[in-house]
């Protein structure tokens, strides 16, 4: 009970990318860089079991980008032919790549990164995805000129990969879609739909990453725009928790979500964002209990898994492991107070 995970990503090592800088370009190449990708996952994985993380992740150590690390490896998604557009409803400036064909999956992509991982760890694994709606919203599209229609090819693609790392081993599949933020009603429309579609018949326990965003500039002003309570929530939640998802991660330290909302996710296992990723500052393990206790009155003990608030890539790696450690910590202080156990 209260087992803990993270969101998905972890800083990266300085001999690897540049510290602190979202999708930083790699410091090697070829072999060399294959080895060091290897050796972070390493890395990553030792530092979430010393910390006492329960269920962990492979860091996205071998990703330069968490939505086109996936789109690589995709036919019909030319990364010669980049833009800049906006993205996340123009709050920022990304450079992309572009649709110009039909979407094809012709191998594996991220199978070896699973299948390594799943070695070098006993724990639960969880491995993290763009979902369909903000792959859609991280690119440009000249083929299909159709959000929803495109929404539903990814969706196929990601579940045809998602079945190969379910047999793999891995106890946890994660979609990141920070876009559910942002386009509510197209969430209602055709977002959940593609969600639904992406998880369809996978065996492994399945989780939705919905976050305001990493601890970057562009979305913490945002985030200041939305007012003294943040009720995108109030939208979103009915639609998840009708939905086929397993698992909702959801941003509660230093936010502004009213945790009442959490009380509509009735019957899905609720990720508790406990520590604040937009922050160097190291939350002590009574501040991440004091989180954990003021969500218990809306999601019961048995469905909450405390996790950090989003991914922690643009941290420190000093302030990362504190972080962990904080949070691990805090988790067993409730545990203890409930009488239970991991």
């Amino acid at each position: 009970m209260l087992l803990t995970t993270i969101a998905g990503s972890l800083p990266k090592p300085s001999w690897l990318a540049k510290p602190r800088v979202l999708w930083a370009p790699w410091s090697l190449s070829d072999a060399v860089l294959a080895e060091g990708k290897r050796d972070a996952v390493r890395l990553a994985l030792l530092e979430q079991e010393a910390a006492g993380i329960d269920i962990v992740t492979d860091g996205e150590q071998s990703r330069q980008h968490f939505v086109h690390g996936f789109l690589e490896a995709i036919e019909g998604v030319d990364f010669a032919r980049r833009v800049t557009i906006g993205i996340r409803a123009d709050r920022y400036k990304a450079e992309v790549p572009t649709v110009t064909g039909p979407l094809v999956r012709r191998r594996a992509v991220h199978a070896d990164e699973v299948r390594f991982a799943r070695a070098h760890t006993t724990r639960k694994l969880k491995f993290t995805i763009p979902g369909p709606m903000t792959i859609v919203d991280t690119l440009a599209d000249e083929h299909y000129r159709d959000r929803a229609r495109l929404a539903m090819e990814f969706a196929r693609l990601i579940n045809e990969e998602a079945r190969e790392l379910a047999a793999l081993g891995l106890d946890v599949l994660q979609l990141d879609e920070p876009a559910f933020n942002v386009y509510m009603d197209d969430v209602r429309t055709w977002g959940i739909q593609a969600l639904d579609r992406a998880i369809q018949g996978l065996r492994c326990r399945t989780a939705v990453h919905i976050c305001y965003g990493y601890g970057i500039k562009a979305n913490v002003d945002w985030k200041a725009t939305l007012g003294g309570e943040w009720r995108q929530y109030e939208q979103t939640f009915p639609v998840l928790a009708a939905s086929r998802i397993d698992q909702v991660s959801v941003e509660c330290a230093n936010s502004r979500v009213p945790l009442s909302l959490l009380g509509l996710l009735k019957g899905k296992d609720v990720l508790v964002g406990a520590v604040d990723v937009a922050t160097d500052a190291i939350e002590t393990p009574e501040q991440v209990a004091a989180t954990i206790r003021s969500v218990l009155p809306f999601v019961p003990p048995e469905r909450l898994y405390p996790c950090t608030n989003c991914g922690m890539v643009p941290l420190t790696r000093d302030v990362a492991r504190g972080k962990l450690r904080a949070l691990a910590a805090g988790a067993a202080l409730v545990r203890k107070e409930l009488g239970v156990r991991a």
